[in-house]
């Protein structure tokens, strides 16, 4: 699987409807709450990606009985968990090959009393320590312990009792982690500076649903009252927030027009008005979107006439997800706009790739990136590339779709991992991908 590419057609003009699928971050925090109960639950629109299925295998190696009732419906009862398989080195193994490991510990801490996992990997978009979570089980009163040489964690609990914790950073699967393990702690927990994405929002009320106590949910100040245990449920994953940004910035550069089905509007938070900002013509009728065919876009300035900076901030601003699909997708536009990166110090190196591609981008360092629009006076061209994360991966799917000739993308694992059959999806709009042995 690893040596596939993408042989990309450009030139692309894309035209009907599509679906986004099921949210990759939420699924990753909704799958490991299933730890926290023995009865069942069933979780629908989980999206069909490399990460979810690691996920997934990982459970039900725990024990976990996953039963799969379509596609992207899935039943998950936790009544057996096998905690000699917790500590063997085949899920040491495992978990280390998906960063969303990480969110098996607050549960498993939770309800079992202990936790085990090797240094994750995931994306090279930078160092993502983990820090924010230990502190947060070590305030609940979790023994916390390294192992060098091995690089694995290891926490153990007698018993959580509930606290005042400050976050130090605004981290979305911190925040997730240690309110995972505060629903089955003693006493009362208070969350200050956690972060309040919809994603979020969803695992905290799937929790009320399974009888955890959690108020101030979509605040940055969650109150948890413990709770001895928890029940079952069902819970439907939202729609991805990047995949619908991803086919609003595709739509614009190729010059076509999608409709983008029920996107759960109000979960959106500024992302549509962010790439109105870049003179994208958005229409909303109901929970679609239409992205508008344009020849022309142009690039709204500051009401003071400077040039327009986007940036990336925790909810409710701008997520970093989209940075690199908003970069690409000014290449085309009429005007400039500087792009900064905030939030990860590597997530910007791509964009070599795209001057390769004839496109007008000054790298100003590792955190910023000026775009200066072609105004489609001329083309990017096709050239061969290798994705290095899943966005950045994206971003260059995207821009291969709008070049003159073709394009190579090798390493299509990292688009994989986030995104569900996106050749497919994007050929059924009149993209010509195909999926080859590299």
């Amino acid at each position: 699987m690893s040596n596939e590419a993408f042989l990309v057609q450009g030139n692309a003009k894309l035209k009907g409807e599509i679906t986004p699928q099921g949210a990759k971050n939420e699924a990753l925090q909704i799958l490991s709450a299933v730890l926290l109960t023995k009865d069942k639950i069933t979780i629908s629109n989980i999206p069909d990606i490399i990460d979810v299925r690691k996920l997934i295998a990982l459970l039900t190696g725990l024990g976990v009985k996953v039963r799969r009732i379509n596609k992207n419906k899935y039943s998950f009862q936790a009544d057996e968990i096998d905690l000699k398989y917790f500590s063997s080195k085949a899920y040491l193994d495992e978990a280390k090959k998906i960063r969303g490991s990480v969110m098996l510990m607050g549960p498993l801490l939770a309800r079992f009393g202990k936790a085990y996992l090797p240094k994750p990997g995931g994306d090279k978009i930078g160092r993502r320590r983990l820090d924010t979570h230990f502190h947060g089980f070590i305030s609940l009163g979790a023994k916390f312990t390294y192992k060098e040489k091995k690089d694995e964690f290891y926490l153990a609990a007698k018993e959580l009792k509930g606290t005042y914790l400050h976050m130090e950073e605004i981290s979305v699967t911190g925040t997730a982690n240690v309110v995972m393990a505060s629903v089955l702690a003693k006493g009362k927990t208070i969350i200050y500076n956690a972060a309040c994405e919809p994603y979020l929002q969803q695992l905290c009320s799937m929790l009320n649903r399974m009888g955890a106590k959690i108020e101030g949910i979509g605040s940055n100040r969650l109150t948890i009252r413990g709770v001895r245990k928890l029940k079952g449920t069902t819970h439907k994953i939202l729609p991805d927030m990047i995949e619908v940004g991803s086919l609003i910035g595709l739509a614009a550069i190729t010059g076509s027009s999608i409709t983008i089905k029920n996107v759960q509007r109000e979960k959106l938070g500024i992302i549509p008005s962010t790439f109105q900002k870049l003179g994208i013509k958005l229409e909303f009728k109901g929970d679609d979107i239409k992205v508008v065919k344009q020849k022309h876009y142009e690039i709204q300035n500051f009401i003071d006439g400077s040039i327009l900076t986007v940036y990336d901030a925790p909810w409710p601003g701008f997520t970093p997800d989209l940075l690199s699909i908003l970069l690409v997708t000014a290449i085309q536009a009429r005007g400039s706009v500087l792009i900064h990166q905030k939030m990860f110090e590597s997530r910007l190196f791509f964009v070599d790739k795209l001057i390769d591609m004839g496109a007008q981008i000054i790298l100003c360092d590792p955190h910023r990136a000026t775009v200066i629009g072609l105004d489609r006076k001329s083309q990017l061209r096709g050239i061969r590339m290798s994705s290095p994360d899943i966005r950045a991966g994206v971003s260059l799917l995207i821009a291969a779709l709008s070049a003159n000739g073709e394009s190579t993308i090798e390493n299509i694992q990292q688009i994989d991992r986030g995104y569900e059959n996106i050749d497919e999806r994007l050929n059924a709009l009149g993209a010509n991908i195909k999926r080859i042995q590299n």
